[in-house]
């Protein structure tokens, strides 16, 4: 069965959908069945308004670099985007952020909001906090964690994040993918012979010292945990 899933995300004039702030940015990259398609939707929006400098400071879009863009308004660009979205599974990093802004940006235009589009929406960050409780869960977080070069990502531009995004999803859904059989189908890896290793136990076990550096990055990862680290707690009570 095709899945068509949907990379997204926004950047924006602030953090309130629902207090003044507009979209500057959309980013879509469309993935069907794990493979990115060559199916993108990458746009500037004009924002009709002014762009706080904080904002600018996020993502490096100012009004003067839109109109240079010569960024539309969205009500250009709403029917296009809607239409692009319709239907998919939306990836998203913070979903209920970006998710906020498209159906204010839809309403304003009288067109479907994003469940009335027929789109599910998988929010990685609630994805990321409950594979990880306790540990940092940001979008460069997730990068540090799975090995994902951000070297590019100067701004928080929506297509970049995108990329990144769409490598990290992947990332942590692959033992999910593997555990169904990920390419295969059950009939296909059931008909290939399954070779069983056979262990042999003998009376001493041989114990492997860590190395400095292993220790070190040991220690580095107790102290990322926090206060809370269970592990620490734990030795402190045996000594």
């Amino acid at each position: 069965m095709t899945q068509r899933q949907i990379i997204l995300d926004t950047e924006t004039t602030g953090l309130y959908a629902d207090n003044g702030d507009r979209l500057v940015e959309f980013a879509g990259l469309e993935m069907i069945n794990r493979q990115m398609t060559d199916q993108t939707l990458h746009l500037y929006v004009h924002p009709e308004r002014d762009m706080p400098e904080e904002a600018a400071k996020v993502h490096g879009l100012t009004i003067e670099v839109l109109e240079a863009k010569n960024a539309p308004p969205f009500a250009e660009v709403g029917q296009q985007i809607a239409d692009f979205l319709r239907g998919a599974e939306l990836i998203i990093h913070n979903a209920k952020f970006d998710v906020g802004f498209l159906d204010m940006e839809f309403k304003r235009m009288g067109l479907p909001s994003i469940e009335d589009l027929g789109c599910k929406v998988t929010d990685t960050l609630t994805m990321a906090r409950e594979m990880f409780p306790g540990q940092k869960a940001s979008l460069d977080a997730l990068c540090n964690r799975f090995s994902v070069d951000r070297s590019k990502r100067v701004f928080h531009g929506a297509l970049i994040d995108c990329e990144l995004l769409g490598e990290v999803y992947l990332a942590m859904t692959r033992q999910q993918f593997d555990l169904m059989g990920g390419a295969q189908s059950e009939d296909e890896q059931a008909g290939k012979p399954q070779a069983v290793a056979e262990t042999v136990r003998t009376g001493r076990l041989k114990v492997i010292a860590a190395s400095a550096e292993e220790l070190a990055a040991h220690e580095q990862y107790l102290d990322e945990l926090g206060e809370g680290c269970v592990w620490r707690a734990a030795a402190k009570t045996q000594a």
